[in-house]
């Protein structure tokens, strides 16, 4: 699936970095045929983060420090296009799901769209007892997200996707760390804009370390969930 001229120039890239600079390159290098805005929020990394995106052009916008959500609210007065996509900095997107994800918004059938592994796979969510607890968690909340609504998702925190940049303004996001993703999910539902999925396969991280210690922030997911879809 190819996009045109204009359609690239309706689309802009935001790429929420910390530490990442070992796979940095290589997700501008890939996302580049689909944008010419790309912005990295940087969480003020200590590697050399912010030196591979300055080197290869992208504008770069410092977040507080505070997680990915927050990166995720501190760049929204900077975007300027009418779609917005996210994709993570580790190698776990592969950039050439961007055309089918920002589809069905270029074409007027969505408001939001997010890539699931669920129907596209993954080499990375399964196989552990730490995977398995995600996998559990993750199915739990969109259920209920799906109950709510009357919709039917098969996933709801992955970081990619595509969300129309009003909409995105509208949403009055809150989260600070990645619960961000469901709190999106959840807050385009309730407000009666319109959410699509697509199939996008999730690989293993290239380099790195996750910065998510499942364990640890659990209850602030089943929080959340609760807090947006019934309040």
């Amino acid at each position: 699936m190819m996009l045109n001229k204009t359609d690239i120039d309706r689309i802009g890239i935001v790429i929420p970095t910390l530490n990442e600079g070992q796979t940095l390159a290589a997700i501008i290098e890939g996302v580049r045929p689909y944008t010419n805005d790309i912005i990295v929020v940087d969480g003020h990394s200590t590697d050399n983060t912010a030196e591979v995106a300055g080197s290869l052009g992208a504008k770069i916008v410092l977040d507080h420090k505070k997680g990915k959500g927050e990166a995720i609210r501190t760049v929204i007065p900077h975007l300027t296009r009418e779609v917005t996509v996210f994709i993570d900095a580790d190698g776990s997107h592969d950039p050439d799901d961007i055309p089918a994800i920002v589809r069905p918004i270029l074409d007027g059938e969505a408001d939001h769209v997010s890539g699931s592994r669920l129907i596209g796979g993954s080499s990375e969510l399964h196989g552990g007892f730490d995977e398995c607890f995600r996998l559990m968690g993750s199915s739990l909340i969109t259920a209920c997200i799906n109950h709510r609504f009357h919709v039917r998702l098969s996933e709801s925190q992955n970081g990619f996707r595509a969300v129309r940049t009003e909409v995105l303004r509208q949403l009055g996001l809150e989260e600070n760390i990645t619960t961000i993703e469901q709190e999106m999910i959840i807050k385009t539902l309730k407000k009666g804009y319109r959410m699509a999925e697509v199939p996008s396969h999730e690989h293993s991280r290239k380099a790195g370390y996750s910065k998510i210690n499942v364990r640890k922030v659990a209850f602030r997911y089943v929080y959340s969930m609760v807090k947006y879809l019934y309040f």
